[in-house]
């Protein structure tokens, strides 16, 4: 049911220090601009791979989601993982009968890509937050 591996989500306290980490350390060249979604409590920054992609997220407010995650890892890390799928309800739905837990009221959101997103619970994903992500009409 997955598709490709979309993007790894890294949590930041700082955006503009991991830029520098992977533009200057690692060498990436196609680094997009840091752009807010108050929505959902964040600062993001793609960093464009040949075959994927890095999403750089930071706490956007006093309610982030990501405050709890760096009161724990303060220098940041790996925040989740996001695939992509053909119909993200029909996803949903599939998930939920196989007994996983559907973050939040387990509607979909609008993500960083401007499509309907899902955060699954890490407990029924190996200890993994996975994003599942409708594929973009436009993709690939």
């Amino acid at each position: 049911m997955i598709g490709r591996l979309n993007h790894v989500g890294v949590a930041t306290p700082s955006i503009d220090e991991s830029v520098k980490l992977y533009r200057d350390l690692l060498g990436a060249t196609r680094i997009g601009e840091k752009f807010a979604l108050p929505e959902q409590g964040v600062w993001v920054c793609f960093v464009d791979l040949p075959n994927s992609q890095i999403e750089l997220i930071e706490p956007h407010g006093d309610a982030s989601p990501l405050l709890g995650f760096l009161a724990k890892n303060p220098k940041g890390g790996q925040h989740h993982v996001c695939f992509e799928v053909e119909d993200i309800i029909a996803a949903r739905d599939v998930m939920r009968a196989k007994g996983a837990s559907v973050l939040g009221t387990g509607e979909p959101r609008i993500g960083a890509h401007g499509t309907p997103v899902i955060f699954l619970h890490p407990k029924d994903m190996g200890g993994v937050l996975v994003e599942l992500m409708e594929t973009p009409k436009d993709a690939h």
